[in-house]
């Protein structure tokens, strides 16, 4: 918003004649686009790594999406130089002869985009729903400004400003169109995000180095956010408490298999008693489906112990090292996926074992009871 009031991403009912707007938007996209790597790391914890990347949750890859009409609009002016017209919503018929036909929007449709226009707004959707959006307000504004200064230095040198401005668009646009995705997330996407070179942290320290580089110190130094000593105290934050959140998880994830679910399934396959007492009681019954269901409790048991023990062994030595980047890494890549190789056996344990004997809430019950 100016200093008047206006809000300067309001695209007016002809996008492709509003200057002003298709110079902030332009803006914008270059700003997501050099510093989507510090856009991620603002939205970063260790739940979020969870969520991002999920079926229903924005991708950890940093994209713009802009719905049809101003995509048609970018498309106009890299393609020819100049935008002669704007794409409109339409109609959406809904066959119901009881209900009306509705305007169709032509901008955001898309809920699970991680940077979405919507009307006349941007929404930055990453951040967790119980996390501050201090950080990533901080880097939003910081980049941002950083966009319109360097535009603003630009144009203030130019001898024909109105030329300049239609260059400078069409410029910024064709070096940052890149980081605009109208489709949908999928392992495609993936792929194309990776041709177009678009970074792809998946997880929170893999998002942190993103503080300390020497863009990001001289984004914040030039503009008095922070200094390369406060950023890099920032990180080293990060660090310990990835991995204090992480050790904290293992070793609640340790006394769950060890205390309640594995001496749950050692009482279920306590069954072997009753193959035996129907054997006794009727030699020609048929206990083949029994004994499948022991042999399989049985392995996925023991499958369960290892994976407990190895679980056990990478916390303590992750736990060990002292504190800082090289601890969380480990904690990343040696708890994390034995946490994961953990919860295989259990998960499938959970849908053999009687619910009376499972010692906690079943996914069922967590979905469709609370």
């Amino acid at each position: 918003t100016a200093d008047d009031g206006t809000n300067l991403m309001n695209p007016g009912d002809t996008p492709h004649e509003n200057i002003q707007f298709l110079l902030v938007l332009a803006c914008i996209i270059k700003a997501v686009d050099r510093h989507a790597d510090l856009l991620r790391e603002s939205a970063s914890d260790v739940g979020n790594d969870h969520r991002l990347g999920a079926d229903e949750a924005p991708p950890a890859i940093i994209s713009i999406f802009l719905g049809e009409q101003l995509e048609d609009v970018i498309d106009q002016l890299c393609d020819t130089g100049e935008a002669t017209h704007s794409k409109k919503g339409g109609t959406l018929r809904t066959g119901v002869n009881i209900l009306p036909d509705l305007d169709k929007d032509a901008t955001d449709r898309n809920r699970t985009s991680p940077f979405a226009f919507t009307g006349n707004k941007f929404e930055f959707r990453m951040v967790g729903s119980s996390d501050s959006v201090a950080s990533a307000n901080t880097v939003l504004n910081t980049i941002v400004a950083e966009a319109f200064k360097e535009a603003a230095d630009q144009l203030e040198q130019a001898e024909d400003f109105d030329m300049a401005v239609h260059d400078l668009i069409k410029e910024l646009l064709a070096a940052h169109r890149r980081v605009i995705f109208n489709g949908n997330y999928s392992e495609e996407w993936v792929k194309e995000a990776e041709q177009r070179g678009l970074p792809n942290l998946r997880s929170m320290v893999d998002a942190i180095p993103a503080l300390v580089t020497d863009k990001a110190v001289k984004l914040f130094e030039e503009f008095g956010v922070f200094t390369r000593a406060e950023l890099e105290s920032r990180a080293e934050v990060e660090y310990e408490s990835y991995a204090k959140s992480i050790n904290i998880e293992a070793k609640t994830m340790i006394d769950m298999a060890g205390k309640q679910i594995i001496p749950a399934v050692i009482r279920y396959t306590q069954l072997a008693g009753s193959i035996s007492a129907v054997r006794n009681a009727c030699p020609e019954a048929d206990v083949s489906t029994q004994t499948e269901l022991l042999l399989e409790s049985s392995d996925l048991l023991a499958e369960t112990k290892t994976a407990l023990s190895a679980l056990e062994d990478a916390t303590a030595r992750c736990a060990a090292m002292e504190s800082g980047k090289d601890q969380a890494l480990a904690y990343h890549s040696e708890v994390v996926p034995a946490m994961e190789a953990l919860r295989t056996p259990v998960d499938r344990l959970e849908m053999l074992v009687d619910k009376e004997l499972w010692p906690m809430p079943s996914y069922g019950d967590l979905i469709f009871e609370v």
